[in-house]
């Protein structure tokens, strides 16, 4: 997807690093960041690709459809390219919560499934990944489009620190702490409450220097995952949570529950 600031436009993120998008976003005077799906053109020349390169089909995972317009460049690329074996998914989430369908489709497809058989075990994880997100403000979701100018108004009235979801693709306001500390303290105990046997990805957009990702692992740990992991945010999401977010969760569910 791409990402601009002011005038300029970067393809992330292999133009515009996590670590480089931060740094300008909180400089001073720093435009506000606008996002756009990935062209059709794109889409065609990356599914022309993986073809050239010998892969016998492409299954493409994509940011939910409430939320984007990226699966449906990636459809209108996909009726180009008639009979080629093209498998679109709606991970009906965001971020790593769509980037946990990507790891599993990767493994799957190491493991010699089909593209049908990998996409059927998609639509049963997606349906597993938990995704919370600690904001400092609703501002950033609002000028995106995503939640409507008068939920960030009284959010911001309010000085509540949202808590945010994502059902069935769409993006909703779970819960409304007053404070940073109380939101951070609440997303735990909803992981917490919903650990089980689980993968559970925490990620800051502070520094990599900062001890802030090893502080929120020790907390995330505390709720019962079997793996943790922190990175930080990309400026896709980055430009719609913002800089204030405190800390977005991840918890992809392996168990059967």
């Amino acid at each position: 997807m791409s990402v601009s600031l002011g005038e300029r436009t970067y393809l992330s993120p292999d133009e515009l690093t996590p670590d480089a998008f931060w740094e300008e976003l909180r400089a001073p005077n720093s435009p506000f960041a606008h996002t756009a799906a990935p062209s059709v053109g794109l889409f065609k020349r990356a599914f022309e690709k993986a073809f050239d390169d010998g892969h016998e089909a492409v299954v493409c995972v994509c940011l939910s459809e409430g939320i984007s317009a990226t699966i449906r460049h990636a459809r209108m690329a996909r009726e180009m390219l008639p009979g080629r074996p093209i498998s679109i998914v709606d991970s009906r989430s965001a971020s790593m919560g769509a980037g946990a369908l990507v790891l599993r489709a990767a493994a799957l497809a190491a493991s010699g499934l089909s593209a049908d058989e990998i996409c059927s075990q998609l639509s049963t994880l997606r349906d597993k990944v938990d995704f919370y997100v600690a904001l400092d403000t609703l501002d950033y979701l609002r000028k995106g489009g995503r939640i409507s100018h008068a939920k960030a108004a009284i959010g911001g009235l309010l000085s509540i620190k949202p808590i945010i979801i994502m059902r069935a693709g769409l993006v909703i306001v779970a819960e409304q702490p007053r404070t940073r500390s109380k939101a951070t303290e609440r997303v735990i105990e909803l992981l917490a409450a919903r650990a089980g046997s689980r993968r559970s990805i925490c990620s800051t957009h502070r520094p990599r220097t900062s001890s802030a990702p090893r502080g929120r692992a020790r907390q995330i740990a505390g709720a019962g995952p079997r793996v943790v992991t922190c990175q930080i945010i990309g400026p896709v999401i980055g430009a719609h949570v913002g800089p204030g977010a405190t800390v977005p969760y991840w918890s992809t569910r392996t168990d059967r529950g």
